[in-house]
């Protein structure tokens, strides 16, 4: 599991990644909230362990920022403040989960597992279909009215992205770190050349959907 751990507390930050790593887990980690939300917004993880109280942004801002963004990444705070009220304000938040430092790491390896097998449907969900299109993630196939087709895997991952958020506009920062990775020597211009490789697959099978761009953000897919 991809983990973004972002805490002001070098210390504690440093023995959860160790923690963590041994765990087998790949571990970023941040100590400020205004460069913790970049990473956020990056969508290349599938877990954030959020600290409340941090320098130049708060948690709670970091994570009301992100949930606006549409980034539905699962979400643990991290706090010293453990009463009722800070719980419920942290869950309302938009928080998956919640706990109160000191805490045992056994206790957060749990909450990690449970999160875990919450998300695995939608990871599983290897079926997908959207307008006038299946596309079956596991084969890379995508059938349209007329045909069926096997994509590359580039442009496997990034239809899949598309289709997870079909009728929704994806930042572009968003698409190349789910289908690229965070930290990918990646040119803009390869993202455009995949876009064009696509509205051709789609137009092959027969399919009437479009990938609309939208001019300083990203891409859409919508139905015509």
């Amino acid at each position: 599991m991809k983990i973004l751990l972002i805490e002001d507390d070098k210390k504690l930050c440093e023995l959860l990644q160790f923690q963590l790593e041994k765990e087998n887990h790949q571990v970023t980690i941040c100590h400020d909230g205004r460069d913790g939300l970049d990473l956020f917004l990056q969508d290349g993880h599938d877990l954030v362990l959020l600290d409340r109280m941090l320098p130049t942004m708060n948690g709670l801002l970091v994570l009301k920022k992100a949930r606006n963004c549409g980034l539905n990444t699962p979400v643990i705070l991290i706090t010293a403040l453990g009463e009722l009220y800070d719980r419920i304000e942290g869950l309302d938040c938009g928080a998956d989960d919640y706990i109160v430092k000191p805490f045992a790491f056994e206790e957060l390896l749990a909450r990690i597992r449970s999160l875990g097998r919450r998300s695995r449907k939608y990871e599983d969900d290897s079926l997908l279909q959207f307008g006038d299109i299946t596309f079956d993630n596991s084969l890379r196939i995508l059938q349209g009215p007329k045909c069926e087709l096997q994509l590359s895997a580039r442009e496997g991952l990034l239809l899949e992205v598309l289709l997870r958020d079909a009728g929704k506009t994806i930042r572009r920062m968003v698409i190349f770190s789910r289908v690229w990775g965070v930290d990918a020597p990646v040119e803009e211009s390869n993202l455009d050349t995949y876009i064009h490789f696509l509205r051709k697959r789609l137009k092959y099978v027969g399919s009437s959907l479009q990938i609309k761009t939208v001019r300083g953000m990203g891409y859409l897919l919508e139905q015509e």
